[in-house]
């Protein structure tokens, strides 16, 4: 009984992610957010329930990929689309699906070349497939990660409507919703998963300082910009987390 109580918990994190691909499709972003979380929780203590009660097994591998897929890989997917939508709209109505409802056929869609933009946005989807299917057959990536990994993208991509939703600055949001800036996020978003960058996992081997200085400094650091910055704080965050890998592996190899 016990070897399929890990992967109950990968079905409970692809679970919340067919939530948050519901919600992510109305615009509803709070609830995408808060089922992206729950996801991620899960996708986090499917491993940790499987190395504490030593039932790692390849089926558990390839289902804790296809729940990634769907948490990580469609919802932000469709977050970016629906961005790319507004930013071409002007709003959350109209766009490429604006003209159908209830069942329809192909000869009642008008299509605008110009409400094709947001597909962009389906980019992120399909980097986060080709991340996850390397790095089940990578061996490299045990004690560390090549690339941004998919939960990463996925909470920098989700904090962008929430930023719009609870945060005042014009500037900020105009940048968000500017159409350039999110096509080249999506590019960056999709190099940075596929990238030969190091990066370092949180897993601690031990608690000591000495061992995983760069792990506290980090949560320490992400603790702060949480309470200051809220929401602002995780794209600042995440380029803390490629910096500081960076930088860590220029030590190193120096």
């Amino acid at each position: 009984m016990k070897k399929h109580i890990p992967n109950l918990i990968t079905l409970l994190n692809l679970f919340c992610g067919c939530i948050a691909v519901f919600f992510a499709v109305h615009g509803v972003f709070e609830m995408v957010a808060l089922f992206v979380f729950l996801g991620i929780f899960f996708d986090y203590f499917d491993g940790f329930a499987a190395r504490l009660l030593n039932v790692k097994s390849g089926l558990g591998l390839q289902l804790d990929s296809l729940a990634d897929m769907v948490t990580s890989g469609v919802v932000p997917g469709i977050v970016m689309f629906k961005l790319l939508e507004m930013s071409s709209t002007g709003g959350w109505s109209g766009g490429l699906f604006s003209e159908s409802s209830g069942l329809a056929t192909w000869q009642s869609f008008k299509l605008n070349p110009q409400e094709l933009i947001p597909l962009l946005g389906l980019i992120v989807t399909l980097a986060s497939a080709y991340r996850l299917a390397k790095f089940n057959i990578d061996e490299n990536q045990t004690n560390s990660f090549i690339g941004l990994p998919t939960p990463a993208n996925t909470l920098l991509i989700i904090s962008l409507p929430l930023i719009l939703l609870y945060h005042t600055n014009e500037v900020l949001n105009n940048m968000i919703l500017n159409q350039w800036f999110l096509i080249g996020l999506t590019f960056l978003s999709a190099y940075l998963l596929n990238a030969n960058i190091p990066l370092f996992a949180l897993k601690f081997s031990n608690w000591s300082f000495k061992d995983n200085a760069i792990r506290y400094v980090f949560l320490v650091v992400s603790i702060i910009l949480l309470v200051t910055l809220k929401f602002m704080a995780v794209p600042a965050i995440i380029l803390f987390y490629v910096l500081t890998s960076v930088l860590n592996l220029i030590k190193v190899k120096g």
